[in-house]
This record gives structure tokens, sequence and C-alpha cells, in this order.
């Protein structure tokens, strides 16, 4: 199994499934980004990312672009959505000159009130059993600002609805979502109107006997 997936920005691949068939080449600005390919319940492939397994140098570039793509829509708190968007959302709400962020949670404590929660699902979760929360204390710095949602991945959409949902419930319409990739289209529905910026974009893949298209 190869551990050099998401740890370098390479110049010289073709983007695309790459002659291993395992891995796959993402067009990432000037550079492309090498993204290991996990095949789906259904037999699809998708094209993986886990930041917190990124080199710095990788995680620094793909906040970069998160937090340019952002900057226009001019946020001034970022949520972050766990688990793996708690680890860009820190590194974007930074580049945008924040002194903090809200980070949403899984794990309940005592103080959490239960209507300000939600079911959450993944694409990496299909099974759900986890709830959403926002921290009660973390209200007021929500209000009457503008908010802007970051995630690691938009794939079927479930995590950003269940994100959206939960800031409904509380009253928050954010300006903007962003994520490092962008993966198929399911995500687009479930956003609604809100603009999306992401990273990088990935297909969903399919599976011939060549090979992974």
């Amino acid at each position: 199994m190869r551990t050099d997936v998401w740890q370098h920005l390479h110049d010289d691949l073709t983007p695309g499934v790459q002659p291993d068939g395992e891995t796959f080449a993402v067009p990432f600005g000037a550079h492309q980004l090498l993204l290991p390919i996990r095949v789906l319940a259904d037999g699809r492939g998708v094209a993986s990312l886990i930041v917190n397994q990124a080199s710095f140098s990788v995680l620094d570039a793909l906040a970069d672009a998160v937090a340019d793509g952002l900057r226009p829509h001019a946020p001034e708190v970022i949520v972050g959505v766990p688990t793996l968007g708690l680890t860009l959302a820190e590194a974007v709400a930074r580049r945008l000159g924040h002194a903090r962020m809200v980070p949403l949670g899984t794990s309940r404590k005592f103080w959490y009130d239960e209507d300000l929660s939600v079911e959450l699902r993944s694409i990496t979760t299909p099974g759900g059993g986890k709830r959403l929360y926002v921290d009660p204390r973390m209200l007021p710095l929500l209000e009457d600002t503008r908010v802007a949602v970051v995630d690691d991945v938009l794939s079927t959409g479930a995590s950003i609805a269940s994100t959206l949902r939960l800031m409904d419930l509380a009253g928050i319409a954010p300006v903007a979502i962003g994520a490092a990739m962008l993966q198929g289209e399911g995500w687009r529905e479930k956003v609604g109107a809100t603009p999306v910026v992401g990273a990088f974009a990935t297909p969903i893949l399919t599976k011939t006997p060549e090979g992974w298209t």
C-alpha cells in the first residue's frame, strides 16, 4: 500500500487515474496532488483525501486555496465541521486573520442542548449513529455576523446538509461553504443557494475491465 499519497505537490503527473491503477492525480493550481482510490460499497471509486494525514506543505496549500476562495465572501467567523474539517478550518481561519474559530462537535458535553443537534451521516460513516452539536456558549459568536462553514470534503452532501440544518436551528445562514475537495456532484443539491468554494474537484470513478474511468 502506497504511503506517499497527499504528501507532495507534483509537477510531472498526468491528471487522472495513474498507471498503478490505485491512485488518482488531480490538478491543483499549477501542480498535481496524488490521491488514493477507495472503493465504495456500490463498486464505484473515489479519490480520497485525509487532510490530517497530509504533509504540512500540502495542508498549507489547501488552506491557502480555500481561504483565497472564501475571502471575497468576507466571513467574520469560520465554523469547522468534525472531524477532519476542523484541521482545515483552523488553518483557514488563521489565514483570514481571525483570532479563533467555532468548532462543531460529535461529543455531547453535559451543558449542551439536545435541541441544538442533528443526526450526522457521511460517505465514510453511512450507518450514522452520530449527532452533530454546536456548543451553546459559542452562539453569541455566530449571531449577527458573517459565518462561513469549512469541511474537508463535500461528496454525497450528507454531512454538509446536517451542518446546514444545525446552522438553521441556531438561526445562522452561512455566507459561503469552503472545502478542500469537491467530490462528484451529489453535494450540489444539498447546499441550495449557498456559495461553495473548493481547492480542487474530483470525479466519481467507474470500474471497467480496462480499469478505473
